[in-house]
């Protein structure tokens, strides 16, 4: 596994990544919103053992550069420079939630770089807003005063009871030097765009290669009555539940989900 890297290339800066494997096909990851590459660090550490995998952190989240724009197009283009700095012509596209719909919209634009498109627990739809008391805590709470991740957690607790959406959440938190926190996301920019984020994704051709959208038993993202808008722009897709998984799929059954696309990208890699 590789360091940490982030720089800019021309007049592009690069995202934050990471490289597992040092062969087989190139599998490229893109967590959601909130998230950052950490969170695919046990599922890419199993699929290294066949497929070189590069997971980065989105622009705004993470340790990638911040910007205003938080828009679809700009971080397609993000994946775009990133493949073209690491020599990738071509790779296995997965995304999660938000990363999901930036890589059905790089699918679209760059259909010759896609060795096929993994979507996970999300349709190019329009989804109602539930990241609210999340923006509310990063912008009520002032993290500068705080002196423990314990502490973060309680004050944190009234607006996310869940003790597990707590401990992702708070992964955004880095510290200062001299005590307290500060944010790692963008939070400007990620509430300015948000209504984007979780608004329609507008495709217009869609991508017609291999694509393989992938569900949660529990989760409620991705409904039946979804699969005909997909196959309107995704017409080779397929649809897989993993069971026991909500809408954080690779975390609840990891072995299930990673044995789901291993077979797919098996099915669709070159021989």
């Amino acid at each position: 596994m590789r360091p940490w890297n982030t720089f800019a290339v021309g007049m592009s800066l690069l995202p934050n990544y990471r490289i597992y494997g040092d062969s087989g096909p190139a599998v490229y990851i893109l967590h959601g919103i909130f998230g950052m590459l950490d969170n695919w660090h046990y599922a890419a550490g199993i699929l290294s053992k066949n497929y070189r995998v590069i997971t980065f952190d989105a622009r705004n989240h993470g340790r990638s550069f911040h910007d205003e724009d938080a828009s679809f197009e700009a971080m397609s283009e993000d994946l775009k420079h990133l493949m073209h700095h690491l020599g990738d012509e071509k790779a296995m596209i997965v995304g999660h939630s938000m990363g999901g719909k930036t890589a059905m919209q790089f699918a679209e634009k760059y259909p010759e770089m896609m060795q096929g498109l993994i979507v996970v627990d999300i349709a190019p739809k329009a989804y109602p807003a539930g990241h609210g008391d999340y923006f509310r805590a990063f912008r009520d709470i002032d993290f500068s005063t705080v002196q423990s991740r314990k502490e973060a957690e309680l004050l944190f607790e009234p607006y996310a009871p869940d003790a597990s959406v707590r401990q992702f959440l708070l992964k955004n938190l880095e510290p200062i030097a001299g005590g307290g926190y500060r944010l790692k996301i963008n939070i400007n920019a990620l509430e300015k765009h948000y209504p984007d984020i979780i608004g329609d994704l507008h495709l217009s051709r869609g991508f017609a290669g291999p694509a393989l959208f992938i569900r949660g038993e529990k989760s409620g993202y991705i409904k039946d009555s979804d699969m005909n808008n997909i196959l309107n722009f995704f017409p080779n897709a397929s649809l897989k539940t993993i069971p026991a998984a909500g809408h954080w799929v690779h975390a609840d059954n990891p072995a299930a989900f990673i044995s789901t696309i291993s077979d797919f990208i098996v099915a669709h890699s070159p021989v």
